[in-house]
Order: structure tokens, then C-alpha cells, then sequence
């Protein structure tokens, strides 16, 4: 597999707090990857940059061997990114099939919905994560876990190449932990690169091959999650000392 993604001693300065401190890294096409850390580790921050949300104080973001650093968000979607946020947004008075159809407003979007039409791309979207049964209603009425699953939705309508999940295991229940698991694993096998940060250690670390480990803003371990789960440096940070991530 190719190299989609490497970040190359990215660093993040506010004011004098250094939000993310020489972080370099790889991911390659097709791979699900985890990125964990506590509050302030500097895992959004990350994916800001990636995004286009911020620009980093120094170093590189290149995405399929272009050099995306500082570029906009829309042109970085343009180009093959999605994520998702820890705050879900959504036009709550639209139903959930325009929510989803919006995404095919941008170039990338439009480029897809050509040959197939938008509302039959938007519906096959919510039927892949499970929402069909709900494309007529406003994402107002619906539980948490369905408002997760629609900001996935959204996410897949820029046919990304690369899908970046910020904390989607966020406020909910065990249930819908693993329905959203279910359909993160089921994504990755119908070939969408997925990076992923999560504070619902047990359903991350048990979902992902692969985990990058942040504190800090430093990167202190990449790994297999039963390898970093072993670092002592990672569960006396994030766990204390005893704990451990995976029973």
C-alpha cells in the first residue's frame, strides 16, 4: 500500500503554548488508524491542520504527495479529505437526505453525482450507515447516536479518500458504541482510510490496528494497541498507574 497522508514535524504554536511539538508520522492507503491522548494532548489540533482549519507554525501536511500545508478547508476536501467533528453540526431543519445531498454541492461532490443523480447518492449513503429509515426526518428529533452516524453520512458525500473521525464515540451509549464501530470497520473494509481519535479507549483500542499516542503535543508511541497499551509512558498518562486499556 502507498503512503496517503505524512505529516512531517508539524508544530503548533498559540501564543506561547505549544499545542503539538514536532509530530511526524505516516499513514498509508487503506489502513485504520487510532490517535489517542487526554484533553490537551494536541489530537484535534492535528486534525485542524490536516483540515485546513488552522495552519501550522511549521512543518508539512502532504495528502497523496501533494503538498496540502495551509491550504483552505474547501480546497482540502477538493482534494480527497472529510472529518467529522467532536460537536455534531448539522442543518437540523433539513431533512437527513439534504443534509447528506449538501456534501454533493462542492466540485468533488459534484463530479460523483454526475452519472447517478444526488438523491440516489445521498440515499445509498444513509442506507450504508443505517439511517434510510429516517432520510425524510429533521436531524432535530433524533437520538445522539444517529446524529453521529449523519455526520459520517455527510463526511462520505465528499467521496473521500481519506475520512478523519474526530471522537465519534463521544456521549454515547455502549449500544451505539458499537453500532458506530460496526460501521467504522465496515467503512475501512470497503476501502475508506480512516484516522481516528477517541477518548472511549476500550472501543478504539479493540477497533484499530494501529495507534499513534499523544502527550503533550509530543508523539510518544505508534504502534499495535496491545504494544501500546504495554508502554508505561502511555498508561501512567492517560490511564494511572494500573490501569490498562484492554482487558
Amino acid at each position: 500500500m502507498g503512503i496517503i497522508l505524512e505529516i512531517k514535524n508539524l508544530t503548533k504554536k498559540f501564543g506561547g503554548l505549544i499545542a503539538v511539538n514536532d509530530c511526524s508520522f505516516e499513514i498509508k492507503k487503506g489502513e485504520l488508524v487510532g490517535l489517542i491522548g487526554p484533553n490537551g494532548a494536541g489530537k484535534t489540533t492535528i486534525f485542524t491542520i490536516i483540515s485546513g482549519f488552522e495552519r501550522p507554525s511549521s512543518g508539512k501536511v502532504i495528502f497523496d504527495g501533494i503538498n496540502i500545508t495551509g491550504k483552505k478547508p474547501y480546497e482540502i476536501v477538493n482534494k480527497g479529505i472529510a472529518r467529522t467533528f467532536q460537536i455534531v453540526r448539522s442543518f437540523k431543519y433539513l431533512t437527513l437526505l439534504e443534509n447528506v445531498s449538501v456534501s454533493y454541492l462542492s466540485p468533488r461532490g459534484k463530479k460523483v453525482s454526475r452519472k447517478s443523480g444526488i438523491d440516489k447518492l445521498a440515499s445509498t449513503i444513509l442506507s450504508s450507515v443505517g439511517l434510510i429509515d429516517k432520510a425524510r426526518l429533521p436531524p432535530i428529533i433524533l437520538p445522539h447516536g444517529d446524529l453521529r452516524k449523519l455526520e459520517i453520512a455527510k463526511a462520505l458525500g465528499s467521496n473521500p479518500e481519506l475520512l478523519l473521525l474526530d471522537e465519534p464515540f463521544s456521549g454515547l451509549s455502549h449500544e451505539e458504541n458499537e453500532s458506530i464501530a460496526n460501521l467504522i470497520k465496515k467503512l475501512n473494509e470497503d476501502g475508506v482510510t480512516i484516522f481516528m481519535t477517541g477518548h472511549v479507549l476500550r472501543e478504539l483500542m479493540t477497533l484499530v490496528p494501529r495507534v499513534l499516542a499523544m502527550h503533550r503535543g509530543i508523539l510518544i508511541d505508534d504502534g499495535s494497541p496491545q504494544q501500546v497499551a504495554n508502554n508505561k509512558f502511555v498508561r501512567e498518562a492517560y490511564l494511572g498507574k494500573g490501569e490498562t486499556f484492554i482487558e
